[in-house]
C-alpha cells in the first residue's frame, strides 16, 4: 500500500476592481494559475502562512480580513501516492508592497486577472474554490460539490 500523507495549505483571495490576484505554479512538467498561498510549515499558524506566502510569491503585504472557508481533497501525486490536502481560504486586502514575481520558488509569475477572464485560464481547482467561497460565504465554511473534489487543472 502506498504511503498516505496529509498537507495543509492556506490561500488568500485578493480582489480589486473586478480583478483577482493569481500566481502561476511551476511544477516539473506543468504550469498553471493558482491562488497565492501555500503549505503550512510545521508549528506555523495558517494565518501566518498566508501572510508569508503572499509576500514571497507576489511582493505584497496583506491584511487578512477573515476566514472564508476550508475544503478538503484527496488526490494522487505524480509518483502515485495518495495525498489528502486541507486548504484554508482567507479574504485579504493589500496594505503595502509592489507586485513582483517569485524567484526560485514554486511559482514564477504573479498577475491580476479580470474575473471575467479567469474561466479561460489553465488553473487549479483552488481558483474555483476560492471564487465560490468569496461569492457564497457559507456560514459553515464548507462548500457543497456535486462530485468529489480532485486535484484538477481546469482550462478552456
Amino acid at each position: 500500500m502506498s504511503e498516505r500523507r496529509r498537507r495543509m495549505a492556506a490561500y488568500a483571495v485578493v480582489l480589486r476592481h473586478e480583478e483577482i490576484l493569481l500566481t502561476r505554479y511551476v511544477g516539473v512538467d506543468e504550469k498553471h494559475w493558482t491562488m497565492p498561498g501555500g503549505g503550512v510549515e510545521f508549528g506555523e499558524h495558517p494565518h501566518d502562512t498566508v501572510v508569508r506566502e503572499l509576500a514571497e510569491e507576489t511582493g505584497f503585504e496583506i491584511a487578512v480580513e477573515g476566514l472564508l472557508g476550508v475544503d478538503s481533497i484527496v488526490w494522487t501525486t505524480p509518483e502515485g501516492r495518495p495525498l489528502h490536502t486541507v486548504r484554508l481560504y482567507y479574504a485579504a486586502r493589500i496594505v503595502g508592497g509592489e507586485l513582483r514575481h517569485e524567484v526560485g520558488g514554486s511559482s514564477d509569475l504573479a498577475a491580476w486577472f479580470p474575473l471575467a477572464e479567469v474561466g479561460r485560464l489553465d488553473r487549479s481547482s483552488t481558483v474555483e474554490s476560492a471564487l465560490r467561497f468569496h461569492a457564497e460565504r457559507p456560514a459553515s465554511g464548507h462548500l457543497a460539490f456535486d462530485e468529489p473534489q480532485e486535484r484538477v487543472i481546469l482550462g478552456a
